[in-house]
C-alpha cells in the first residue's frame, strides 16, 4: 500500500496550491481517503475528507469555503485544491485511507507553507 503526496510548498497569503495524493495497493473505492494537517507544537487535525464510492464529503470549519477536495478515481488519486491560504494553514499535510476498523493508511506528508 502506498500514499504519495505532493503538491506543497511556499505561498504567499490568498494563494493557492493544489495538493495531490496518489494511491495504489488497494481498492480505491472501499476506502474514505481524507486529509489531515499537523502545525509544529500542534495536534493532528482533520481538514477534509470523501467517501470514494459516493463522493460524500467533509470539511473542518476553518476551511469551508476555501478549499475542496475531489478524486479521480480512474487514476487513485485524491486532491485537495486549497485557495485564499492563511498563514494558519500551514503545515504538514497528510492523506489517509481509512476502511473500517483496521484499514488505515498513511502518507508520509507534503509541507505547505504560508507566509504574511
Amino acid at each position: 500500500v502506498q500514499l504519495v503526496e505532493s503538491g506543497g510548498g511556499l505561498v504567499q497569503a490568498g494563494g493557492s496550491l493544489r495538493l495531490s495524493c496518489v494511491t495504489s495497493g488497494f481498492t480505491f473505492d472501499d476506502y474514505a481517503i481524507g486529509w489531515f494537517r499537523q502545525a509544529p507544537g500542534k495536534e493532528r487535525e482533520g481538514v477534509s475528507c470523501i467517501s470514494t464510492n459516493d463522493g460524500r464529503r467533509y470539511y473542518t470549519d476553518s476551511v469551508k469555503g476555501r478549499f475542496t477536495i475531489s478524486t479521480d478515481n480512474a487514476k487513485n488519486t485524491v486532491y485537495l485544491q486549497m485557495n485564499s491560504l492563511k498563514p494558519e494553514d500551514t503545515a504538514v499535510y497528510s492523506c489517509n485511507a481509512k476502511r473500517g476498523a483496521w484499514d488505515d493508511y498513511w502518507g508520509q506528508g507534503t509541507q505547505v507553507t504560508v507566509s504574511s
